[in-house]
C-alpha cells in the first residue's frame, strides 16, 4: 500500500499516558534484543525510532518525559495517525499492568532483586504477526548473537531504507519482498534451508488467511499455540515465542532450549528443574521472566538501553554511553532462549 496523495503526509505529536513505573530503555532493549537491530532503534538522545507499514510507510519516534508520559512524534499520512499511535501503544506495553508479576516476582528470592533493577519494563510485541513469527524462525537454535547478526542481514538487503534526523531507519521487509527474493540470495544473507522454507510457509499461510493475528488472537493460549505448529517449521518453543513477542500472551514461556540453566545462572537462580515452581508462582505473567532473564543477559553486556549501532566492532562506543551496571557479567547465552 503506497498510494495517497503527498499532501497527506504529516507531522503529528501526541502524549501517551502510561502507568508508573515505566521505562522506555528498558522496554525497547527487551523488543530489539541486540543494539545491532536495525528496524527498532534507540537514537543517542535514548528516543526510540522506527518505521511502521501503512498507507505509505511512516517513522514514529518515542521518548519518555515524564515518568507517567511517552511523548509519540509521527511523520506520515495523516488519515493513518490515530492508527498508527495505537500501534505504539501497544507495541510498547503501554498498557499492560504488572502487579500480579511484581507480587509473585517479591516471593522468589533470585527473582526478587532483578525485577527491582528492571523495574519498568513492560512487555513489548512486534507490530505484526509476519515480523513475530520471522524474528522467531531466525532464531531457532543459534546463538543471540548469530541470529541477531542474520535478521540484521535481513533486513538491510530487503527493507526499505529511511532516515529521520540523520539516524538510518530501514522498514521491516514484507511477506512480498521475502516471497520474490531468490532462495540463493536469502541463504546468503545466513538463512538454512530449513529455516527458507519454513518462512516462506509462514508468508503462504498469512497471504492465504489460514493464519492470522484474527484466528489466534480469538483461541486460547494452547489452541493458538497448535495452529502455529501446524505450519512445518514452528515447534514448541518458535510457538511460544510468537505469542509472547508477537500476540502478549504472557502465559507462556519458552522454556525449551539450552540458555535457559546458563540465564538462571547469571541470576542465582535455580537449574531448569527447579524454576517451574517460580513458573507456576508467577501464573498468567510468566512470560516476563523471559523478557527479565533477556535484560539481565543484555546488563551483563553494559548494554541496556544503550544506542543502536551497526556493527559489533562499534559496541566499545555505545557501551560507554550506557547507564546500566553489569559490566564484567557474564556473556550473552550461546543458544536463542530469550
Amino acid at each position: 500500500m503506497r498510494s495517497g496523495p503527498s499532501s497527506a503526509q504529516a507531522h503529528g505529536r501526541y502524549a501517551i499516558a502510561v502507568p508508573a513505573p515505566y521505562r522506555l530503555d528498558l522496554t525497547v532493549s527487551a523488543l530489539r534484543r541486540l543494539p545491532t537491530n536495525a528496524v527498532d532503534v534507540l537514537d543517542a538522545d535514548g528516543a526510540y525510532v522506527r518505521v511502521l507499514d501503512g498507507v505509505r510507510p511512516a517513522v514514529v519516534r518515542v521518548t519518555q518525559p515524564g515518568a507517567r508520559t511517552l511523548e509519540v512524534e509521527i511523520d506520515g499520512d495523516r488519515r493513518e495517525h490515530r492508527r498508527l499511535l495505537e500501534l505504539v501503544r501497544r507495541t510498547l506495553g503501554a498498557e499492560v499492568g504488572l502487579g500480579r508479576f511484581y507480587r509473585a516476582a517479591a516471593r522468589i528470592g533470585w527473582l526478587h532483586p532483578l525485577a527491582l533493577r528492571m523495574r519498568g519494563v513492560r512487555p513489548p510485541r512486534h507490530p505484526t504477526l509476519w515480523e513475530a513469527c520471522v524474528n522467531a524462525i531466525v532464531f531457532q537454535q543459534v546463538s543471540v548473537l548469530a541470529a541477531s547478526a542474520i535478521m540484521r542481514r535481513l533486513v538491510v538487503a530487503l527493507g526499505e531504507p529511511h532516515a529521520r534526523a540523520g539516524v538510518a531507519l530501514y522498514a521491516f521487509p514484507g511477506i512480498e519482498r521475502v516471497r520474490d527474493a531468490r532462495d540463493a540470495r536469502l541463504r546468503a544473507l545466513g538463512l538454512s534451508a530449513g529455516k527458507l522454507a519454513a518462512l516462506r510457509r509462514v508468508g503462504d499461510a498469512l497471504a492465504r488467511g489460514t493464519l492470522s493475528e484474527a484466528l489466534l488472537e480469538e483461541r486460547p493460549t494452547p489452541a493458538a499455540a497448535a495452529l502455529l505448529r501446524g505450519v512445518k517449521g514452528i515447534g514448541p518453543w518458535t510457538a511460544a515465542v510468537i505469542l509472547l513477542r508477537g500476540l502478549g500472551r504472557l502465559d507462556v514461556f519458552p522454556a525449551n532450549d539450552s540458555s535457559l540453566a546458563r540465564s538462571l545462572a547469571l541470576v542465582g537462580g535455580p537449574d531448569p528443574a527447579g524454576v517451574a515452581a517460580a513458573l507456576d508462582a508467577l501464573g498468567p505473567q510468566r512470560g516476563m521472566l523471559y523478557y527479565h532473564l533477556l535484560l539481565a543477559r543484555l546488563e551483563a553486556r553494559n548494554e541496556l538501553g544503550c544506542p543502536s549501532y551497526a556493527r559489533p566492532d562499534a559496541r566499545s562506543s555505545s557501551r560507554a554511553q550506557a547507564a546500566a551496571p553489569g559490566a564484567g557479567r557474564r556473556s550473552l547465552a550461546r543458544r536463542a532462549g530469550t
